[in-house]
C-alpha cells in the first residue's frame, strides 16, 4: 500500500484500522473504574492455561468473566460471567499472585481504602450445561491504619515460592505485608502526593515517582534497615530511634508527572523499566540510565509493555484520549486501531478460542476483548433439525404466554404494595444508668465529670431487606460514639443489634434531648430484584441526668416562671427519683439542678397552693427543666387515673428576656457578615500584592521592592487573624442559635400553657417561631421567623376575614435576607402574642375556609395582582380600583387627626360599617362594640410598621424621586377632582391625602 492509499484508508475510517470486537460487556450503571481495577489470569486455578478477566469498581462490585465467542452480546455476557459480588468498600486495585503461604495456587488480592483482602476463587462443576458454580472465599484480610492509594507485589528480599505485598498510603507510607502478617512500614522522604508504584524483581527494589517529578528507586534491603515509621520525621532533624535515614539508590529526573510504571520480565535478558508520562514514554535500564525516550503528540491514558518477536525490542500497547489503541515497537509505530471509548486499563490475555486478545476497560465500565487486523472465520455449520413444528403446541404455548403477560400488566408490583406492617421494626432501649467508664470526649466541664449513656437499637425484619444502613442523629452539642452502621442483608425474622453511647460534647446545654434513628434499606420484589429504596425513622429520648446533676439551691436568681395546676402539690423527689438521692431537701419541696455548662435551675413546690416555681440565672437553661417537669407531671397523674389534670401559666410572658437571646444571635450574625467582608477585602489585597511582587521578581532589571514584602507579611497576618476570629465567631453563633432554640421552645410552651392551646395549634406556633433547625449564611432565623409570623398575622390572626382573603390573593414577595435590625421582628412577635392572648385561633384551615369575594378573586388573576395597603413599603398611596372600594372602606381604621374637616369625614365610615355589621346579628350588640374597639386598636398597631418603613425609605430617596412623587400626586389629585361626583370616591381620596400628610409630618417620631 502506498503512502497516499494508507492515509486515505486511515482518514476514511476503513475497517482495517478499527479494533475488532470479539467479546464485550457493559458493567453496571453509574459505576467508575480506573487503571488498577483490571487484571487477567487463571484466577480459579483451572490449569487449562486460559485466562479470566477480573474487574473491580469504585462502587465495590467485583466481577469475574471467562469471555468466549458468542453470536449475541447479551448471551455472551450472561454466559461468560462467572461471579459477581458486592463488597462493602470501594475497590482501588485487584492483583493475582501467590499470596498464601504453603500454597502454590493463585489468589486474588483486593485493595480497599482501609482494608486489604485476599480471596480464593474456586469453581464447582454442575450437572447440566452452564451449571458451574463459583465461590469467593475470604482467606485473610488486613485492616489498614492509613488510607491506601495503590499496591504492588513480588518476591521481596529474593524469597521464592510466594509473593509479598506492598501498599502505598495517601500520606507517603510504604506498608509491607508477608502473607497474613504485617512486616514493617516506612515513610518516603520529601513526600507530598502519591505516585505510581511498582517492584523490580531483578534488582529487588521499588520504583515510584515523587511530587518533584523524579523517578526514585529504593532497595528492599535499604527499606528494611531504615528508621521505623511510627510518625513522619523532619529530614533536617536528627534521628530519634535506631536505624539509617531512608535515601533512594538512584534518582532520574522526568520533568513531568508519571501516569504509570511497568517493569516487564519476559526473559532473563530483558532489563528495562518503562515510564508513561503525560507527554513522553521513557525506557530506562535497571541502573537508572536512559535507554530511549519517545515524545508523544497526544494525551496518553494507559499503556502495557508485552513480548516482541524481534530480539532486543519490546512492544508497547498505548491508549490515548482520542479513542486510539497504538502498537509501538520501541519507538516505531507499527499499528493503530480505533476504539469506541477511552481506555483506562489494557491487558493481553489468552482465551479458549483465540490467544493474544487485547482486553481494555473504560472509566464508565465498558469492557472490550478485541483483536487487530482482519476477521478470522468463526463460522460453523449449524445442526439440521429434521423435526417438523407442531403448530397446535406452538399456538397453545403462545396463548399461555399472552395470559401471563396480561396478568403481569394488570398487577404491577415494581413498587411494593402498601402493607399495614413495615418491613422493619426498630426497638430502642436507653440504659437507666450512666456508663462506667464514660465514653465522652470531654472528661469534665467546670469540675463536673461528663457522663455518657448507652443506647441499644434492635432492628427486626419481617421480610427480606437488602443494603440496610442505620444513621443516628442527635441535637448539638450532643454527640454519639458512632453515627452510621452498615447492616448486612436480613431475612425474614432475623434481627440485628446496634449499641452506641451518647454524651455532651460542648460547653453549653442542648435544646433537645431527643435523638433520631433513620434506617434506609431496599425491599426486593419479583419484578425489581435489586429492591425498592425505603426509609424508616424512629425517635428516642435521652435522660436529663446526661446534662445536669443535683446541687444545693442558690439563694438569688434573675428569672422566675410560675406554673399553676389544679391538683394538690406533688413531692418532687418522687418525680425526679434519679436526682432526689443527692438532693439536700428531704421534704421534696425544692430541687436544684446544676447543668454541666454552669447554670443552676431550681424547682420550688408551694406547700399551701398548687403552684410550682422554676427559677434560674439563665433564661434559656430553664427550658429543659420546665419541659421535663411538665412531661413528668402528665405521666404521674395519668398513672393515678386523673383525667382532668390541667396546667396553666398566668403570665406575664417573658418577652424581654426572650428578646435578649434574639439580639445576641443577631449581633453574632452581623459580626459573621463583617468578618466575611473583611476577609474578602484582605484576600483581594493579598493577591494584588502577590501579583506586584511576582512582576518585580520576573523583571530582568532588579528594582526595589518598596516595602511590598512587609506589606504582604502584614496582610497575611491580618488574613490569619480574621480567619481565626471568624472561626471563633462561628462557634459562638452555633452556641447562640442553640440557646435561641431553647428560649423559643420555652416561649412556645408558656404560650400554650397561658392560652391552653391544642397540640395542633402548638405545633403551628412552634413551626412559625422555629422555621429552621440550622442557621446558614444564606438564610437565617430572623428573616425566616419574621416571614412566618407576618403570614400568621395576615391570615388566621387577622382581625377582618376580608383581610385574609386579600392577603391570599397577594402573591410573590421580596427575597429574604439579613435585616438591618430586630425591631420589626420584635414588634411582630409581640403583636402575635397579643392577638393570641385576645383569643386568636392558630389554624391553617382558616385560610381554606375564607370565602373570597368575586372582586378579590379578580385581583388574583395572573397579571392583575394588586398589593394591599399594609404591604406597601414605598411611601406612596396605592391607587384603589373602584370596584373594590366598598371592601376597603371597612378595612380603613378610623383615625383622629388635627383638622376638623378630616375628623368629620373619617368618623362617618365606622358608623356606616357598624350599621352594616349589626344587621345580621342583633342580639350581641354589647360584645360587638367591645370587639370593634379591640379591632381598631390592633389595626392601628398593624398599620404602624408599614408606615414607619415608608417614612424611613422616603428619607433615603433622592430629590429627583421626590419631584416625581409630587408630580404624580398632582396628577392623581386632578383625576380625583374630575371623578368627585361620587361621595364614596371623595371619602377614599380625602383619607389617602390624610395618610400622606401624616407620613410626611412625623418621620422622626417613627424612628423613635
Amino acid at each position: 500500500m502506498t503512502t497516499g492509499r494508507w492515509l486515505q484508508a486511515r482518514g476514511g475510517g476503513m475497517s482495517l484500522f478499527k479494533a475488532r470486537d470479539w467479546w464485550s460487556a457493559t458493567l453496571g450503571e453509574g459505576e467508575e473504574f480506573d487503571q488498577g481495577c483490571l487484571c487477567v489470569g487463571d484466577v480459579d486455578n483451572s490449569g487449562t492455561g486460559h485466562d479470566k478477566v477480573v474487574v473491580g469498581s469504585y462502587m465495590g462490585m467485583l466481577r469475574i468473566f471467562s469471555p468466549h465467542a458468542s453470536k449475541t452480546i447479551e448471551g455472551g455476557q450472561a454466559d461468560a460471567q462467572l461471579l459477581e459480588v458486592q463488597l462493602q468498600n470501594a475497590i482501588i486495585q485487584v492483583e493475582l499472585g501467590k499470596f498464601v503461604s504453603c500454597s502454590e495456587l493463585l489468589h486474588l488480592a483486593v485493595l480497599h481504602p482501609r482494608k486489604l483482602s485476599v480471596y480464593s476463587v474456586s469453581g464447582t462443576a454442575g450437572n447440566v450445561e452452564h451449571g458451574d458454580q463459583y465461590q469467593l472465599k475470604l482467606v485473610y484480610e488486613h485492616n489498614l491504619q492509613r488510607t491506601a492509594c495503590n499496591m504492588t507485589y513480588g518476591t521481596f528480599g529474593g524469597v521464592t515460592g510466594h509473593h509479598s505485598l506492598c501498599i502505598q498510603s495517601m500520606d507517603g507510607m510504604l506498608m509491607f505485608f508477608e502473607q497474613d502478617s504485617y512486616s514493617f512500614g516506612r515513610f518516603l522522604p520529601g513526600f507530598l502526593l502519591p505516585g505510581p508504584l511498582t517492584y523490580n524483581p531483578r534488582t529487588d527494589s521499588f520504583l515510584t515517582v515523587s511530587s518533584a517529578r523524579e523517578l526514585e528507586s529504593y532497595k528492599y534491603e535499604t527499606l528494611a534497615v531504615a528508621t521505623e515509621a511510627e510518625s513522619r520525621q523532619d529530614p533536617n532533624l536528627p534521628l530519634k530511634t535506631g536505624g539509617k535515614r531512608l535515601t533512594p539508590d538512584w534518582v532520574f529526573v522526568l520533568g513531568e508527572q508519571a501516569l504509570d510504571l511497568c517493569v516487564p520480565s519476559f526473559s532473563h535478558a530483558s532489563s528495562h523499566i518503562f515510564i508513561l508520562g503525560e507527554r513522553n514514554i521513557y525506557c530506562l535500564r535497571d541502573n537508572g540510565q536512559i535507554h530511549f525516550m519517545k515524545k508523544l503528540e497526544f494525551n496518553p491514558s494507559c499503556f502495557l509493555p508485552y513480548a516482541s518477536v524481534t530480539d532486543g525490542t519490546t512492544n508497547l500497547l498505548l491508549g490515548n484520549h482520542t479513542n486510539m489503541l497504538l502498537v509501538y515497537q520501541d519507538v516505531t509505530l507499527k499499528w493503530a486501531s480505533q476504539l469506541s471509548f477511552i481506555p483506562v486499563a489494557v491487558r493481553v490475555a489468552n482465551f479458549l478460542d483465540v490467544k493474544g486478545v487485547v482486553v481494555s476497560l473504560s472509566s464508565d465500565g465498558q469492557l472490550l476483548c478485541s483483536y487487530m487486523g482482519t476477521d478470522p472465520s468463526f463460522f460453523s455449520t449449524p445442526k439440521v433439525d429434521a423435526r417438523e413444528a407442531d403448530y397446535e403446541q406452538v399456538e397453545a404455548e403462545m396463548k399461555k404466554l399472552q395470559k401471563f403477560i396480561r396478568e403481569a400488566t394488570r398487577t404491577q408490583d415494581i413498587l411494593p404494595k402498601t402493607d399495614s406492617e413495615d418491613d422493619l421494626c426498630i426497638t430502642t432501649t436507653v440504659s437507666s444508668s450512666m456508663d462506667n467508664p464514660s465514653q465522652a470526649l470531654i472528661h469534665d466541664i467546670n469540675g463536673l465529670p461528663v457522663p455518657s449513656v448507652t443506647v441499644q437499637v434492635k432492628v427486626k425484619a419481617s421480610s427480606v431487606v437488602k443494603s440496610s444502613k442505620l444513621s443516628i442523629g442527635v441535637q448539638p452539642p450532643l454527640a454519639v460514639t458512632q453515627e452510621q452502621f452498615v447492616l448486612e442483608a436480613m431475612g425474614v425474622g432475623s434481627s440485628k443489634v446496634v449499641v452506641f453511647s451518647a454524651f455532651l460534647n460542648g460547653h453549653y446545654p442542648p435544646a433537645d434531648l431527643t435523638g433520631d434513628i433513620t434506617v434506609s434499606y431496599s425491599s426486593p420484589t419479583e419484578l425489581n430484584p435489586k429492591g425498592v429504596p425505603k426509609v424508616l425513622q424512629s425517635r428516642f429520648n435521652l435522660p436529663p441526668s446526661l446534662v445536669c446533676v443535683a446541687c444545693p439551691p442558690p439563694k438569688a436568681t434573675k428569672f422566675k416562671i410560675t406554673v399553676d395546676t389544679n391538683q394538690p402539690p406533688v413531692d418532687l423527689s418522687s418525680i425526679f427519683r434519679e436526682f432526689s438521692a443527692k438532693s439536700e431537701d428531704k421534704d421534696g419541696n425544692s430541687l436544684a439542678f446544676q447543668l454541666l455548662s454552669g447554670a443552676k435551675v431550681t424547682v420550688l413546690a408551694s406547700k399551701t397552693s398548687q403552684r410550682y416555681r422554676i427559677q434560674s440565672d439563665s433564661f434559656e437553661d430553664m427550658w429543659l427543666v420546665v419541659k421535663e417537669l411538665v412531661h413528668r407531671f402528665d405521666q404521674h397523674f395519668s398513672k393515678l387515673g386523673i383525667k382532668d389534670f390541667k396546667k396553666s401559666f398566668s403570665g406575664p410572658l417573658p418577652l424581654e428576656e426572650y428578646f435578649l437571646s434574639v439580639d445576641k444571635h443577631f449581633q453574632l450574625r452581623v459580626s459573621a457578615q463583617k468578618y466575611q467582608d473583611l476577609l474578602s477585602e484582605r484576600a483581594v489585597q493579598f493577591r494584588a500584592i502577590q501579583r506586584r511582587l511576582l512582576t518585580r521578581f520576573k523583571d530582568k532589571t532588579p528594582a526595589p521592592l518598596q516595602n511590598l514584602d512587609t506589606l504582604m507579611d502584614a496582610t497575611y497576618s491580618q488574613v490569619m487573624a480574621l480567619a481565626e476570629a471568624a472561626e471563633e465567631n462561628r462557634a459562638l453563633l452555633e452556641e447562640a442559635f442553640v440557646r435561641l432554640r431553647s428560649a423559643t421552645h420555652l416561649l412556645v410552651l408558656l404560650l400554650s400553657l397561658w392560652q391552653g392551646l391544642t397540640p395542633d395549634q402548638t405545633s403551628i406556633l412552634e413551626a412559625t417561631l422555629l422555621p429552621l433547625l440550622q442557621d446558614t449564611p444564606q438564610l437565617g432565623w430572623e428573616e425566616s421567623c419574621d416571614a412566618a409570623v407576618s403570614h400568621l398575622l395576615r391570615t388566621c390572626l387577622s382581625q377582618n376575614p376580608k383581610d385574609q382573603a386579600t392577603s391570599l390573593a397577594q402573591t410573590g414577595g421580596s427575597v429574604l435576607g439579613l435585616p438591618s435590625d430586630t425591631a420589626r421582628l420584635k414588634k411582630h412577635i409581640t403583636l402575635l402574642c397579643e392577638r393570641i392572648g385576645k383569643g386568636g385561633r392558630l389554624t391553617l384551615a382558616s385560610e381554606a375556609n375564607v370565602q373570597v369575594p368575586a372582586q378579590v378573586q379578580n385581583l388574583a388573576v395572573p397579571g392583575g395582582v394588586e398589593p394591599i395597603a399594609e404591604l406597601a413599603g414605598d411611601g406612596e398611596e396605592i391607587e384603589v380600583p373602584q370596584e373594590a372600594t366598598k371592601f376597603i372602606k371597612k378595612k380603613q381604621p378610623s383615625k383622629k387627626t388635627k383638622k376638623e374637616k378630616e375628623k368629620k369625614e373619617v368618623s362617618k365610615e365606622p358608623s356606616e360599617a357598624s350599621v352594616k355589621e349589626e344587621e345580621p346579628i342583633k342580639e350581641t350588640k354589647k360584645e360587638k362594640k367591645e370587639s370593634s374597639k379591640e379591632k381598631k386598636e390592633s389595626k392601628k398597631e398593624s398599620t404602624k410598621e408599614p408606615k414607619e418603613e415608608a417614612k424611613k425609605e422616603s428619607k433615603k430617596e433622592s430629590s429627583s424621586s421626590k419631584e416625581k412623587k409630587e408630580s404624580s400626586k398632582e396628577k392623581k389629585e386632578k383625576e380625583k377632582e374630575k371623578e368627585g361626583k361620587e361621595a364614596g370616591d371623595k371619602k377614599v381620596s380625602r383619607r389617602s391625602s390624610v395618610k400622606v400628610k401624616e407620613k410626611k409630618k412625623e418621620p422622626e417620631a417613627a424612628e423613635g
